[in-house]
């Protein structure tokens, strides 16, 4: 997790008046799906946060599919930097 508050605290710097591009809201969503991810392994009959957790997945492709059609430079390092699989498009 440091590496993780290392990595959004520097992107946060560098995105403060840019929180409303694809990008930055992804990295929202991933953080959050990070920390509910290590949420969920120690209580894991937390069906409400499983729950959100479902919902800011969906969130979260539904971002990063738009970003693929728009831009696949910027899709494909965002991809890298946070570290997440890529999408199947159909």
């Amino acid at each position: 997790m440091v590496k993780n508050a290392v990595i959004s605290i520097i992107y946060q710097k560098e995105n403060e008046e840019n929180r409303g591009s694809v990008e930055f809201q992804v990295f929202s969503f991933t953080t959050k799906i990070r920390r509910l991810t290590s949420h969920l392994e120690l209580h894991k009959k937390d069906f409400s946060s499983q729950r959100g957790l479902r919902k800011i997945l969906g969130k979260r492709q539904q971002l990063l599919i738009y970003l693929s059609k728009r831009n696949r430079g910027r899709y494909k390092e965002l991809i890298d930097e946070l570290d997440i699989r890529e999408i199947k498009t159909r």
